[in-house]
Parts: C-alpha cells; sequence; structure tokens
C-alpha cells in the first residue's frame, strides 16, 4: 500500500481502539465520529472519555464528524447504521476505496452479512474484507497480546491487510472463507448472551462448557447451510471469539444475559448502556435464517425467549427437557 493513510468510521470503543493500534502503523488514522459533540470533545481533549476512557490519543489521528476518506476504510459502526453510514461514504468520494468492515452482525430484513452490505453500497469498490476474531477493545487498545482473522475472496487483499496491521501485539491471520468468519462472528453474540444467563443463575462451570459446545454446533450447523466452511467455525473467528464472548468479564452480550437471569426487562438493560449488544439483534435475524433453512437453534431460541420475558429459570427447564438425541448428526 503506497499511501500510509487509513480511516476509520465509528467512535465508539472498537473503533477508538483500533484507531490507537492503526496510529502504530500508519502516519495517518482518520476517524470518523458520528456524534459531532463527542467528535470535539475527543479532538479537543485527545481521548475518548465516553467509549474508551483512559487511553489518550496520538496526534496522528485525526477525529472529525466529516467524512475525509482515505484509500482503505475500516468501517466499525453498528450493524443497524453501516447501510446508511456507507451511503454517506459513496456520497463523499468518486475515488475508490477498500473497505474491511469490523462489524460482527446480519441486517435485518435483508439477511446480507456486513461486507455484503459494503459491496452494495460501494459497488465500484473491489472485494471487501472482514476483519473479526477474539478481543475486547481495552485490551487491544492497551496493547496486550491479540490474535485476529483477516478475510477476502480477494487473497492478495487479505495479506495486504495482515501486512499492514500486524505488529508486535497483534497477529492476523488470513482466510477466504468470508462468509464463515462473518457469520461466525455474528452468532457468537447470541449465545454469548445464553452463557451470561448461566452465569446469572449461577449454574456453575459444567453448565457452561455445556452450553459453550453446544452452541459451537448450533453455530456451525447454520453457517455451513449458508455456505461457511466447519474448519472456520472450529477457528479464531468461530471457537476463539465464542470462548472469549461467553467468558470475558468486558462482554457486553454476556452482561445481557446475567441481567436478564435476574428478571430485568430487556428494555431497561439497554437503556443502562451506551454500548451496543450486537447479539440482541442477532438472534432474531439467526433464528428466522435457520427456520427457513429448517435448522434447528435451542439455544438461540431460548435466549429469545428470555428477551422477550419468559424467566430465565422456565427456559432452562425447557431446554432440559428437550427430546434425546445423539450428539453428532
Amino acid at each position: 500500500m503506497e499511501e500510509k493513510v487509513i480511516s476509520v468510521l465509528g467512535g465508539g470503543s472498537w473503533g477508538t481502539a483500533l484507531a490507537l493500534v492503526l496510529a502504530r502503523r500508519f502516519d495517518q488514522v482518520r476517524l470518523w465520529v458520528h456524534n459531532s459533540d463527542l467528535a470535539a470533545s475527543i479532538a479537543q481533549t485527545r481521548e475518548n472519555h465516553i467509549y474508551l476512557p483512559g487511553f489518550p490519543l496520538p496526534p496522528k489521528i485525526v477525529v472529525s464528524n466529516q467524512l475525509h476518506l482515505s484509500a482503505w476504510v475500516v468501517a466499525v459502526v453498528p450493524s443497524a447504521h453501516l447501510r446508511s453510514v456507507l451511503t454517506q461514504a459513496a456520497s463523499a468520494t468518486t475515488l475508490p476505496i477498500r473497505i474491511i468492515t469490523a462489524t460482527k452482525g446480519i441486517e435485518a430484513g435483508s439477511f446480507l452479512r456486513m461486507s455484503q452490505i459494503a459491496t452494495q453500497c460501494l459497488p465500484q469498490s473491489a472485494p471487501p474484507a472482514a476483519l473479526s476474531g477474539p478481543t475486547f477493545a481495552r485490551e487491544i487498545a492497551a496493547g496486550e497480546p491479540a490474535a485476529m482473522v483477516i478475510a477476502s475472496e480477494d487473497e492478495a487483499f487479505a495479506i495486504a491487510i495482515q501486512n499492514a496491521f500486524a505488529g508486535d501485539s497483534l497477529r492476523l491471520y488470513t482466510n477466504t472463507d468470508l462468509t464463515g468468519v462473518e457469520l461466525a462472528g455474528a452468532l457468537k453474540n447470541g449465545i454469548a448472551i445464553a452463557a451470561g444467563a448461566v452465569e446469572g443463575l449461577q449454574l456453575g462451570s459444567n453448565s457452561l462448557a455445556a452450553l459453550i459446545t453446544r452452541g459451537l454446533a448450533e453455530m456451525t450447523r447454520l453457517i455451513v447451510a449458508l455456505g461457511g466452511k466447519p474448519s472456520t467455525v472450529a477457528g479464531l473467528a468461530g471457537l476463539g471469539d465464542l470462548v472469549l464472548t461467553c467468558t470475558g468479564q468486558l462482554s457486553r452480550n454476556r452482561r445481557v444475559g446475567i441481567e436478564l437471569a435476574k428478571g430485568r426487562p430487556l428494555a431497561s438493560i439497554l437503556d443502562d448502556s451506551r454500548m451496543v449488544a450486537e447479539g440482541v439483534h442477532t438472534t432474531r435475524v439467526a433464528l428466522t435464517l435457520a427456520a427457513a433453512h429448517d435448522i434447528d437453534m435451542p439455544i438461540l431460541r431460548a435466549v429469545s425467549d428470555m428477551m422477550d420475558g419468559v424467566p430465565a429459570p422456565e427456559v432452562l427447564r425447557q431446554l432440559l427437557s428437550r427430546a434425546p438425541r445423539a450428539e453428532i448428526g
């Protein structure tokens, strides 16, 4: 890549953390923040005090509420807003850009993955890539060691990103299974809500291990039906991210499950957080997709029931009273 400038769309915790990482490797990082007041505050104080406090931004990170796009763009906005943001991006430049999506979700209604939305909104651009894997924003910002996956059907683009992004504390692996990587990153969030409910009900480590394992099987069934590879689900974007999101103290989706197990209404839980728990949205979309492909997803169905107000102990009883079956097949 000749130009050492990169744009990051999204001023949440993950977008800010990625901007910090990329500032160690690029001459300039253009961080676009949707909220103009927050953008002005970050630009002035050099810290995202709302979403990632405690991490000063170096001068290389240029913060703005205006879209000033470079040749490479990393999209890190909530899945529900990605289409509108990329539509704005398309109107903000006449130059071809390469999109890297770092959002984990599935669009409601269209059932499109994030890279597919990018292709629709930016048809003149070359094939996109998706960045995924087991990462928490604060740990990435702090420079703690981590490994991720960069997936693209354009393998040369994935390798170029791998070389440009990787550093002393971040290792990237390439993958051409874009479908599998994106779906795994989206579906694991719903399973993490269930894991939080296990924690909230104080059911112990045995229950959590069983839930993660069966959740992985559930994810695999749908991902393979939609064209992804089982090996991808067993890798960083699937198993790795699932384990982190189900067990990590910083997991937003896990926190939602803990609160649901206490009997709190979903709306109240979401009102208490500025950050988006993508699993809430993705669970319902995934269940619609599963029904269309005649795939059983009992854990995600249980999560949906809890979000609809069914008490967590009753949901657990229904899960355990299902008819016996073989583990494989």
